[in-house]
């Protein structure tokens, strides 16, 4: 059975995506469900680099630089368990959960992210002392996305 769908539904979902920077958005009515996602972009190819060894095998061979401080591999990072809106405070004049260099313990809230008008707290997954928070309140964030470093 061939249900129609609503053209306007879908550019207006399409212009949330594209305004947001997330890669889907689904909604579910009484007359059907509307999923758009947005592909991403195609990853630019890694150019190969070769060396050239001048020197003999025994001597001191420099080293590599120090890949960039990427905070999703941190050991410490704490990962967006879901697609939504992060903040880091139970309300907009209320203290934030966490400050940079609080001590927590584990399974305390850290912050809440809103998705589909739920709001979900994200607990502290080990005790540890919070470094650095990566995300602003009211940042939407994706699936697996560094929100903070616990160290």
């Amino acid at each position: 059975m061939s249900v129609p769908f609503d053209a306007e539904s879908v550019r207006v979902l399409a212009t949330i995506l594209a305004d947001t920077g997330l890669t889907e958005i689904e909604i579910e009515g009484k007359d059907g469900r509307i999923r758009v996602v947005r592909a991403a972009a195609p990853a630019a190819p890694m150019p190969v680099l070769t060396a050239q060894v001048a020197a003999p095998a025994a001597a001191a061979v420099a080293s590599a630089p120090a890949p960039a401080d990427d905070p999703a591999n941190h050991p410490g990072a704490v990962l967006s368990p879901m697609v939504g809106i992060a903040y880091l405070a139970p309300e907009p004049t209320a203290t934030p959960f966490i400050v940079p260099g609080q001590v927590v313990v584990a399974g305390q809230t850290l912050l809440l992210i809103e998705a589909m008008k739920t709001f979900n707290q994200i607990k502290a997954p080990k005790a540890g002392t919070v470094t650095r928070i990566l995300i602003a309140t009211g940042t939407p964030v994706e699936y697996g996305e560094p929100l903070l470093i616990l160290e």
